[in-house]
This record gives C-alpha cells, structure tokens and sequence, in this order.
C-alpha cells in the first residue's frame, strides 16, 4: 500500500503543533502572572508574593524550555514537508518569523535568566523589570505569530509573480481581517489557561493546607480573573465566528455542520456528519438558533458545505466536533467561575470541599479547549494552506515520499515521548514538593505528603488574611 505524504505530513504537523501549542498559551498567561506577582512583592514588600513567584517562574522555566523545543521542531517541518510553501511565502513569512526571533525570543532568553537567578543578586527593580520584560516578550512572540497565522486564513496586501507571493502592503499583510479577533481570542486563552493551573494547584494545596494563606490570595486572583474572562472569551469568540462567516464561509457551515444554505437554522447539539452523503445523522438540535447567533435573525441565511465542491471541503466530522468541545469546555468554564462566585459570597471560598477537589480537574480543560479550536480552524481552513492562494498539495515538498514522512513521525512521537514524560514528571516533582524552597532539588520535600505533617507557612486555616483580594 502506498503512503499519501500528503496526509503523513499534516498528521505529522498537526501531531508537533499540537504538542506546542499548549506550552505557549500556558507561558504567556503564567509570564504575566509572575510579572503580577513581583510588581505586588516590589510594592508592598509581602514574602507570600515572592514566594508564590519563585514556585511559579520554576514552572514556567521548565514549561518555556519545552515550548523551545517543539518550536523548533514545527519551524523545522516547513522546510522538509513543506518546502513548495516555504518558497512560495516566504517573501512574507520568512520576515514575519525572523522579527519574532529578533524582538521576542531574544528578549526573553535574556531577561529569563535574570527573572530565574537573579532576585538576591540584583536589586529588587531591576527583577521586577526582567519579569515585565519576560511577560512582554511572551506577548510580542505571539502577537508575530498570530499575524502569520492569521494572514494564511485571511491572506491580504499580497499578490503572486511568477509563482511567488509577493508584497505589495505590509500594513495590510500584517494587519489582516482576521488578525485582531484571533490574536484576542488566543490572548484571554492564554490568561485562562494561566489562572486554571493556578487556581487548581492552589486549590489541591489547600486541600493538603500547605503555604495556606498564600494559596489562598492565589486562588482568589485567579477566580477573579476567571470570572472575568471566561464570559469575555465567549463574546470574543462570537465576533470570531461573525469575522470567519465572512471570509471563510464553508469553515462555518462545517462548524454548524449545515449542508444547505438556508434560513431557520438549527445549533446542532449532537450530529453524526457524513460527507460521502452530503448530511447528517441522528441530529439534535435547537432550533433557529444557529442562525439567531451567526446572523442575529432567526430568518438568517447561514451559508451551506453543500456550496463548496466536496473535493474543496474540509473534514467535516472534526471541524464539527472540535468546535463543540472547544464550546462545550468554554460553558463549564463559566460555571466553574459562577460557582466560585457563589461560595465566595457565602464565605465558603476557602473551606476545602467539593470545588476545591474540582478545581485540579480542571487544569486539563484549557489545554484541550486550545487543542480543539486549533483543530476546528486549521483543519477548517482544508484544503488551502494559504486560503484561497495556495492548496496544500501544491506546499507539498515535491521529493517527500509516504515512507519518509512517516518515518520522522514515528522519530517525532518516539522523541516527544521521552522528552515531555520528563518535562512532565518534573513539573509534577515541583508540585509534588511544594512551595518551599529548594524543594525540587529535595527528594525528601518530593515524598513527604502535603498534608498536616507538611509544612505550613505564613498562617493556617483559620489565620486572618490581609488584604487577600476577596
């Protein structure tokens, strides 16, 4: 049987993007809190803040290191998988990628080092300033990234010469349709996955009443945070949908999971799509409300697959079904922050209980939500890698066989295997091991359980808190 490299390359991709992608959307939200953390610590001179950022830029060491790694790995697939599409682009992404290296990455190798080792080496001002600067230079990363993203979904102020894309606008390039809403949309994923690690190793150390009362002032920040922006994220996601019905129509109807243009359209609940037949099975649904949210009229026309030719159209089944887990996470969200609202006003916030046991287990769902709506639109956007401009065959390296391409993805799974299982594992030493210092290097902190024998500082359970944002 002959191997499609075409279909090993993007499993491959799709394989080592989804690996990154969660390490940068962790950073960037965990950089700002850290950066949060210290400014707190320079102010009011509290050791509960400089302890909770020495525990957390540990973890964020570790996370940053990783998120390098796989970077470079994804960098390094668009010249062995995709060297037609690199040629093609690269009049815009090659600069878009190099400013990246030269106005983030630098940055924040530099400023790392100093937010990592020098706190007793370096007056207080000048840590506060590396903290900021890692947290800007997260920001800045990604901004450069999204634009690239962004401008092969709603590609702008380009234009092909001979085969080569050439361009003609950088303000518009950069500055594409879709830019502002994705780069938003990923900016408060970013925030929540940040404050659900937080807020759900807090809550477990408060289970163990370990470091209370700063466990505490952590998990309260982030519940705010949370209460915040997880609506937030809901109405930017929907400004995101409206922006995608524009430019990429098909993306949305396989989103909906509707065929046929048409007007009183259901949200499907649950459906089995079948692309060899053009509709779906056992559907579920409300109804008129996919047009109420894609059109704000129930009469709304929402735009059918069925338009597309079949060979143009995404894969159907996942677009739908990622979104709907994407969607589905979004919603526990909110009510995981509704809930915590509602003990807060009560006075039960910090009474270990069921939602402190609750908050660990939600530490995962930002990661698959991220994972999920990466999936609905990048595999939405099939089968263009450039939408409109350029296919995916025709990126395609045109000496890469099925055999070669899936023996780097065998290499890749077998080496992200071992790296990460270790990355992982030490993150999970240092939560293990708790907030005290120097206990990752401790095996003794490593298996002493964090319970009633652990340590316990800075106050206990029923200790008055100062100014614990509650």
């Amino acid at each position: 049987m002959e191997l499609d490299p075409l279909l090993i390359s993007r499993i491959q991709f799709a394989f080592v993007v989804s690996f990154h992608a969660i390490f940068p959307v962790f950073t960037i939200g965990l950089a700002s809190y850290i950066a949060l953390l210290e400014t707190l610590h320079f102010k009011t001179n509290n050791p509960q803040w400089a302890q909770l950022s020495r525990f957390w830029t540990k973890v964020f060491a570790v996370t940053f290191g990783m998120g390098v790694v796989s970077g470079i790995v994804m960098s390094f697939q668009f010249g062995t998988n995709w060297s037609n599409f690199s040629w093609m682009s690269a009049n815009f992404l090659g600069p878009i990628l190099s400013y990246e290296v030269v106005t983030a990455f630098f940055l924040e190798a530099a400023f790392l080092g100093v937010l990592l080792f020098g706190r007793d080496k370096v007056p207080k001002g000048t840590h506060l300033f590396a903290a900021l600067m890692v947290a800007l230079g997260t920001f800045i990363s990604s901004f450069w990234i999204l634009v690239a993203n962004s401008w092969m979904h709603t590609p702008a102020g380009v234009e092909f010469q001979d085969g080569i894309l050439h361009v003609r606008s950088w303000g518009e390039a950069i500055f594409n349709p879709s830019f502002p809403y994705r780069f938003a949309h990923m900016a408060v994923a970013s925030f929540l996955t940040g404050a659900f690690v937080v807020a759900g190793v807090s809550a477990w150390y408060l289970i163990k009443q370990h470091h209370v009362e700063a466990n505490r002032r952590a998990l309260s920040m982030c519940l705010w945070l949370i209460l915040i922006l997880a609506p937030t994220q809901a109405v930017i996601g929907d400004f995101h949908g409206l922006n995608t019905l524009e430019h990429q129509p098909v993306k949305v109807a396989a989103m909906e999971g509707n065929w046929e243009t048409q007007s009183n359209v259901p949200l499907l609940l649950f459906a089995l799509p079948d692309q060899a037949a053009q509709t779906n099975r056992f559907e579920i649904g409300i109804p008129n409300m996919a047009s109420i949210i894609l059109t704000h009229s129930a009469d709304g026309v929402v735009p059918g697959i069925a338009d597309t030719p079949i060979e143009e159209q995404p894969p159907v089944a996942i677009v739908f079904w990622s979104f709907r887990i994407m969607v589905g996470i979004g919603f526990l969200m909110i009510a995981v922050a509704l809930w915590g609202l509602f003990l807060r006003v009560r006075g039960q916030l910090y009474k270990p209980g069921f939602f402190h046991r609750i908050l660990p287990l939600m530490v995962a769902t930002p990661f698959v939500a991220v994972i999920a709506g990466w999936f609905t639109t990048e595999v939405g956007r099939s089968p263009w890698l450039v939408h409109g401009m350029i296919s995916l065959r025709e990126g395609l390296t045109p000496s890469l066989t099925g055999g070669m391409a899936l023996a780097t993805l065998i290499g890749y799974m077998s080496v992200y295997a071992i790296v990460y299982s270790a990355g992982g594992y030490y993150i999970w030493r240092l939560v293990m091991g708790g907030m005290d210092e120097h206990a990752p290097e401790s095996g003794a902190h490593a298996k002493r359980p964090l319970s009633a024998g652990g340590p316990i500082a800075q106050g206990s359970p029923a200790s008055p808190i100062k100014g614990d944002w509650s």
